[in-house]
């Protein structure tokens, strides 16, 4: 990522801080759409860090090496959203997960979670979904 800065590109991926109350309002919601998905995990470790994952994307564009490295009042705001009444119940979400992966917990991504995946790309341009590297 050559466009970046050097503190561009050590930030990247990263939450810088706790969000503010109004960006925690507005690209932290989980609307309706995404209490369907978050509603299909069983348990409420599986709900609250899928959610964490939704929102995470949502803010960050990309998802956390380990998902659970949020800031607590984003945390928080999420677990009350579910009404979850004890937020720590999340670390039993990367429980068996393989060292170095990304939870399960990402499956349904593009498809479920309303953005558009790598092969939606105008037809013709070459390399764009295709696997091909230019």
């Amino acid at each position: 990522m050559e466009f970046l800065t050097d503190d561009e590109l050590a930030a990247y991926g990263r939450y810088a801080g706790a969000p503010s109350q109004a960006d925690l309002d507005r690209v932290f919601f989980l609307d309706d759409a995404d209490r369907v998905l978050v509603d299909r995990r069983r348990g409420t470790h599986m709900r609250v860090g899928f959610a964490l994952q939704l929102v995470t994307v949502r803010w960050l564009g990309t998802f956390l090496e380990e998902p659970l490295d949020v800031p607590g009042a984003v945390l928080d705001f999420v677990a009350g959203q579910l009404e979850v009444a004890d937020p720590s119940q999340v670390k039993r979400y990367t429980e068996g997960r393989r060292p170095g992966s990304i939870t399960s917990g990402r499956s349904g991504g593009s498809s479920t979670c309303r953005w558009p995946g790598f092969s939606s790309g105008p037809a013709g341009v070459a390399g764009v979904g295709s696997g091909a590297v230019a």
